[in-house]
């Protein structure tokens, strides 16, 4: 059987609704179309790099989602104590772009479906003004920063995306 990304879908987000829902809704539309921009693509195309010198692969941005979900959600605001993923800041700070190899696309894309289902159970019943202290930056943070910061990596990364999808196969949209 040959692997390919799965087909995803995107619910819309309620054009009123109150703060949290909004933010999860948010979140959810840019975690679902970074899965939608890899759909039905072969874990070769998906580790296909976008140009010399960079890193950038649609599977490196799932990786590295990943890891970013499951820091921010599950390390800092729940306080969990999980090892990195696929990299270490001080050893292999962009193993989660470097390191990607398309015999694990399926395991990755596993993973990625994982930390996104913990990161929703990690802040579930939590106050957006709830806080914690990040030791690296050295200053309280709010679960309300932390959706508003995501959804900007995840808006970044699937500008990144749409560039590396076209220059597999020439799609766009979605």
């Amino acid at each position: 059987m040959n692997w390919t990304a799965p087909q995803g879908t995107r619910a819309d987000v309620p054009p009123v609704a109150d703060e949290r829902t909004l933010l999860e809704a948010w979140l959810d539309h840019h975690r679902q179309t970074l899965a939608m921009k890899c759909a039905g693509l072969t874990p070769e195309q998906l580790t296909r790099r976008s140009i010399e010198p960079s890193n950038l692969t649609l599977l490196g941005l799932v990786r590295h989602m990943a890891e970013v979900e499951r820091s921010w959600f599950r390390r800092r605001v729940a306080g969990e104590p999980v090892d990195f993923l696929y990299c270490d800041p001080d050893t292999n700070p962009d193993g989660d772009f470097d390191d990607v190899d398309a015999t694990n696309a399926k395991a990755d894309f596993d993973v990625f479906a994982r930390e996104t289902e913990l990161a929703r159970t990690a802040v579930a019943g939590r106050s957006l003004e709830e806080t914690f202290y990040h030791t690296r930056r050295q200053v309280q943070m709010s679960l309300r920063w932390v959706y508003l910061h995501m959804i900007e990596e995840y808006a970044r990364h699937n500008g990144h995306a749409d560039l590396l999808r076209q220059r597999i196969d020439g799609a766009t949209g979605a």
